[in-house]
């Protein structure tokens, strides 16, 4: 799925792509946002506006190093985690972007609430971003604020662990769950803190 987005009246607009030609008809887009392409979608891009975008299966673990680089065509290619907290479990989705003179472009394979509410407030509030570089850094400064939401959340759970550990009529099956909830928001957090620290390391 291609998603595309113009300015309007100091707004974000937002069109999704259905074929090459609705593609190649655009010029002043300042961010297309693609989400579990098929290969096609991937090569009307590189048609449209000479960017190639990694493939999916290219966005696995790397190096820091090779997370943020210039290519010699002077494109910005930065690979970022961003946290996916549903309410049985969290996870970092990967996300790549490459970031032109006037698109910022940004490809992973499914949607996240950062994205939709970078998407919401842009359309809501005039002049919240005016190119492209605004959106990249408007979807850090999100992503921070949701990790920051989560990680409260973490915090509540614990606490509420730890009352029922010093209560005096706590069962085994009791004492069972409370480790399963420390263990499971023990390891939120720890993808939290790799967020932040992928978000500080790309800023």
């Amino acid at each position: 799925m291609i998603n595309l987005f113009v300015l309007q009246n100091g707004r974000l607009s937002q069109e999704q792509v259905e074929d090459r030609n609705e593609l190649l008809q655009h010029h002043n887009p300042i961010w297309i946002d693609v989400i579990d392409p098929e290969e096609e979608e991937l090569l009307w891009i590189k048609e449209a506006f000479a960017v190639q975008l990694p493939e999916l299966d290219d966005l696995g673990d790397l190096e820091a190093s090779a997370r943020y680089f210039e290519a010699d065509d002077g494109h910005l290619h930065i690979r970022t985690d961003f946290l996916l907290d549903e309410e049985d479990t969290s996870r970092n989705v990967r996300v790549a972007f490459v970031l032109t003179n006037q698109v910022l472009f940004s490809i992973h394979d499914e949607d996240l609430p950062v994205f939709r509410l970078v998407r919401l407030r842009a359309r809501l509030r005039p002049g919240s971003v005016s190119n492209a570089k605004d959106v990249l850094l408007d979807l850090y400064s999100t992503d921070a604020e949701y990790s920051a939401d989560a990680l409260e959340e973490v915090y509540e759970n614990l606490e509420r662990a730890g009352k029922r550990v010093l209560s005096e009529t706590i069962t085994d099956a009791d004492a069972a769950e409370v480790l399963e909830t420390i263990a499971t928001e023990e390891d939120t957090n720890g993808r939290i803190r790799r967020n932040v620290m992928d978000t500080r390391r790309a800023l």
